[in-house]
Order: C-alpha cells, then sequence, then structure tokens
C-alpha cells in the first residue's frame, strides 16, 4: 500500500520500521519540527525523522496541517491509508478524508480506557493489571474511533512507565502488521468503543509527582514507577529535592510517623500510611541516578523524616 505515516517520538519509530520492512510504499512521514534539546539548545530532529531520513523517505514537518497549503500537499500524495503513531498533532476531517482508506491510530492503551495524553502512566498509577495497545480507526473526537486490533501486556509489579513505553513500542509495530493484512485482505473487523467505559488519562504534572507518605505504600509505589522517568516523584531530604526512580512495597506494619526512614547499610525503607516504601534508586540535586545502597555508604538516614 501507498502509505503516508505520521509520528515523532521513540514510540513511533518501531512502527514505522515494520511498515518499512513489509514493503509498503511511504509516500511521506510527517513529524514535528525539529526542538532545542540539551545543554547548548541546539535544534534536534525527531526520532521518527532521523529513521526516515536514514532510508530516504520524504519528510514534512509543518506547524499545523490547517491550511490550503499543508492540504494540498497531503491530498496530492494520493495516499491509501494514513497511519499515525504520537504524532502530537490535531488532524482536520479534511485530513482524515484524503487517504482512500483513512487513517489509523495505534494508540499506547486498551480502549476505552485511558484516552488521553498520558495512558501508560496513568495506567500503572491506577494499578491496572494489564495495558496494551489498540490500533484504531482516527476520528475528530480524541481516541474515540472504533477499534480493529488490541495487543495486551500484563503490567508486571517492576515496571515503570519507562518499560512499559518500550514494550508497547514494539506491540504497536506487531499490531500494525496484523490490522495492514486485515486490510489487505479485506478481512477487518472495526468494533465501536463502549463509551460508558471511557476513562481518560490527563497530562502528568510536577506538582502530582511530590510524594504524600501519608499514603498507602501500594499507591506510592505506583506513583513513583507511573512517574518515571517524568516527571518523576520526589521528596524533600535535608532541605533538599530528592527523586526517586525505583521502589517496592513491603507490607509491613510500621509503628513509626509517616515519612521516617529505616536504614540498613544496604536499605533504605520509608514508613508510609500503610506499609513501607524500600526505595532502589534515588537522586539528589545535580547528582547521578544512585541505588539506594550506594546513597547509604555516604549519608545515614536512619531515623530522618522525609517530606
Amino acid at each position: 500500500m501507498k502509505i503516508i505515516f505520521a509520528g515523532t517520538p521513540e514510540f513511533a519509530v518501531p512502527s514505522l520500521q515494520k511498515l518499512i520492512d513489509l514493503g509498503h510504499e511511504i509516500c511521506a512521514v510527517y513529524t514535528q519540527p525539529d526542538r532545542a534539546a540539551g545543554r547548548g539548545q541546539h535544534l534536534q530532529p525527531s526520532p521518527v525523522k532521523v529513521l526516515a531520513v536514514a532510508r530516504n523517505i520524504p519528510v514534512l514537518q509543518p506547524l499545523t496541517l490547517k491550511t490550503d497549503d499543508a492540504l494540498h500537499t497531503f491530498q496530492n500524495f494520493n495516499a491509501d491509508l494514513m497511519v499515525v503513531v504520537a504524532y502530537g498533532m490535531i488532524l482536520t476531517q479534511t485530513i482524515l478524508d484524503a487517504p482512500r482508506l483513512g487513517c489509523i491510530n495505534g494508540h499506547g492503551s486498551l480502549l476505552p480506557r485511558w484516552r488521553g495524553a498520558a495512558p501508560i502512566q496513568r495506567a500503572i498509577i491506577a494499578g491496572d493489571e494489564k495495558t496494551g495497545v489498540t490500533i484504531m480507526q482516527i476520528v475528530k473526537k480524541l481516541d474515540a474511533g472504533d477499534m480493529l486490533h488490541k495487543e495486551i501486556y500484563a503490567i508486571k509489579p517492576t515496571d515503570t512507565a519507562a518499560t512499559v513505553h518500550d514494550q508497547l513500542s514494539k506491540l504497536s509495530a506487531t499490531g500494525l502488521e496484523k490490522v495492514l493484512a486485515q486490510i489487505e485482505n479485506g478481512a477487518l473487523i472495526a468494533e465501536p468503543q463502549n463509551e460508558n467505559l471511557v476513562t481518560y488519562a490527563a497530562k502528568l504534572t510536577k506538582e502530582e509527582a511530590a510524594i504524600d507518605w501519608t499514603q498507602p505504600a501500594e499507591i506510592l509505589v505506583r506513583k513513583i514507577h507511573g512517574f518515571n522517568p517524568w516527571p518523576v516523584a520526589h521528596t524533600v531530604y535535608t532541605g533538599l529535592v530528592m527523586k526517586i526512580w525505583n521502589a517496592e512495597v513491603l507490607n509491613e506494619s510500621t509503628g513509626l510517623i509517616a515519612g521516617v526512614a529505616r536504614c540498613t547499610s544496604k536499605t533504605l525503607d520509608v514508613a508510609t500510611g500503610e506499609g513501607w516504601v524500600r526505595i532502589h534508586e534515588l537522586q539528589m540535586p545535580n547528582g547521578k541516578r544512585m541505588s539506594a545502597t550506594a546513597f547509604l555508604a555516604a549519608h545515614d538516614l536512619n531515623g530522618a523524616k522525609l517530606g
């Protein structure tokens, strides 16, 4: 098929690579404009652009698709299908109607649960046992199109948003391969979403990543994992912000005030409203991420109050 691909971050790269490997004609790649990044704030291409350029695929980076020029350029590709994975731009109905077979999207949740901006993180924070990728038809309403296929991933207690992101990135490519085969075979079945089961994954904020140690350990560890790699759960130690990257739940009674630390030479546990949080990886300002064991070699937190 003749396909336009639209995507921007690393999450979308395996999907574009899959389309290339399957031998489809990628007539154009749409991605976000280059952004300033790093200490020097130099313009950096998106991961999707890097792959497209390496494969000599035309790359377009319009600020909007709402102008007549942008629309005409898009229509002139005469694509059979548009595939969207984490593009980051709203598509107009005129754009959606342009490809002969419409537009499909790989979304990082099991729709209709977790429509919106942060589905991976919200699934972890909510304590969902599973998540996945839904390949769906794109309509103007946010993540509301008919579902074409789902790939399921069981969330492990040790998973973070970063690790689940990487797994779903691969599953998006797997799901797209199956859906494209169904399209070519005329065997595609679309399932409407049940609007009664819809939940929304709101954008993450730095404020909600502040740890309230009076909450149960189970909730706090889900937040710690869900906010990794951004905005990173954090507390205060000796007046400085301590970021907490990884932790686990200890289902033991505490007998201590929430936020008080209990340490051995190798373990750092913090009392919560219910149970303990064992911190595995942390980071202090201007420092590197390190294991709690390495941090304890230079700091005595036993009895210290965090937060």
